[in-house]
């Protein structure tokens, strides 16, 4: 099916992806923009999984100081190449990753971090308060709460503050996907007065 080229450039709009991947995505729909978007959102994912492994040795270190002055974050989010870390989106993304940490207090970037220690002191913890339920579903529940553990205390899984049915990680993703670079977060700091 033919797409005209209005319809391509009202999809590349709304999306900031190139044309001939707005164009393709409306011939693969019908000219549909609603599923086109849908498309290259699902194309958009598939495309960041790829990119994951490829090293990130550019980047930006954002800052966030709180209106009370009295919380701030560092945090060190990397990209592959200087041209992405220069992007408004990618440097939007880090003051918006600063204020989540500021937010939500996290205390890792993803649950491959949270020292064992941590893990295991939840683990004891979460195993003591269901002890009396019967001995095959303690290790489902404790593993449940870790679950949640993680989704509430680890960067990555959180939901995002500015959207919560899009968690961290996912918005990472997007815009993987967007500036075809790898993206990651490699560290942050965040300092509160009195603690």
């Amino acid at each position: 099916m033919a797409v005209s080229a209005e319809t391509v450039k009202q999809l590349r709009e709304i999306t900031g992806i190139g044309m001939m991947k707005c164009k393709e995505a409306l011939e693969a729909t019908g000219g549909d923009i609603e599923k086109a978007i849908e498309h290259l959102r699902k194309q958009g994912l598939k495309t960041a999984e790829k990119r994951a492994g490829r090293e990130t040795s550019e980047g930006v270190i954002a800052s966030y100081i709180h209106s009370n002055a009295k919380i701030g974050v560092l945090l060190e989010l990397k990209c592959e190449t200087d041209f992405v870390a220069r992007n408004d989106e990618f440097r939007q993304l880090a003051r918006d990753l600063c204020m989540q940490v500021a937010a939500t207090r996290p205390i890792a970037v993803s649950k491959d971090q949270v020292p064992p220690e941590v893990v295991a002191k939840e683990r004891e913890i979460y195993a003591e308060q269901v002890r009396d339920k019967p001995p095959q579903a303690v290790e489902k529940i404790v593993q449940g709460k870790l679950d949640a553990f993680f989704k509430e205390r680890c960067l990555l899984d959180q939901p995002f503050v500015k959207d919560p049915k899009t968690s961290v990680a996912d918005l990472i993703k997007s815009l993987v996907a967007k500036l075809g670079e790898n993206i990651t977060v490699s560290r942050f700091v965040r300092l509160q007065m009195g603690e």
